[in-house]
């Protein structure tokens, strides 16, 4: 079954053709937010309101666009509204000082891959930092758009779309975005 055909299933009250969108796009939307909100508990609580929120509306959902955009728009959106709430509370700081120094907590993260290289893992650690590090620098969304860009692989297109923008704006601003990271990353490249 093509996706039109099980959005329209959906659309119907078809459970299992809803379940088979969620399942088409859960990992992409998680990734999304977890890109964007650097929390684990945020992102999954947007991936959840998300959902909850094309389960709602998928009646209102009229092919004017690809499904993917309508579902970004509506993961982005809801991304944006925490990070502005956000900058309203405390939020917590990716690094701890400690009675041994600074620690970043990313790094009490196990990883699940076999250890390697220690030269190697140092090297990936500094440069995984230098990316956060980079990526903090940029607005909201200059974030977005080079997250969307780069790591959902969205076309600019789509991408201005998402945000209700045109796509030269999508364009422009992922440009700042860009210039902003290689002049971060100067070292790297």
């Amino acid at each position: 079954m093509d996706e039109a055909a099980t959005i329209r299933a959906a659309q119907a009250g078809d459970a299992e053709a809803f379940e088979r969108l969620v399942r088409s796009y859960d990992q992409q939307v998680l990734r999304l937010a977890m890109n964007l909100l650097r929390d684990s508990e945020d992102a999954h609580d947007v991936y959840q309101e998300t959902f909850l929120r094309v389960f709602r509306n998928l009646g209102n959902f009229r092919f004017d666009c690809q499904f993917s955009t309508w579902l970004y728009r509506i993961a982005t959106n809801l991304c944006l509204d925490l990070l502005r709430k956000r900058k309203v509370r405390r939020t917590e700081q990716a690094t701890v000082e400690t009675d041994e120094g600074v620690v970043d907590r990313l790094e009490a993260v196990a990883e699940a891959r076999p250890a390697g290289d220690p030269q190697r893992a140092a090297l990936n650690r500094e440069l995984r930092s230098s990316i956060e590090h980079a990526l903090a620098g940029l607005t909201p969304r200059e974030r977005l758009v080079f997250e969307l860009r780069h790591y959902q692989g969205m076309r600019l297109k789509e991408i201005g779309e998402t945000l209700g923008s045109s796509e030269e704006a999508a364009k422009n601003c992922l440009f700042r975005a860009t210039q902003k990271m290689r002049q971060a990353l100067g070292e790297f490249l």
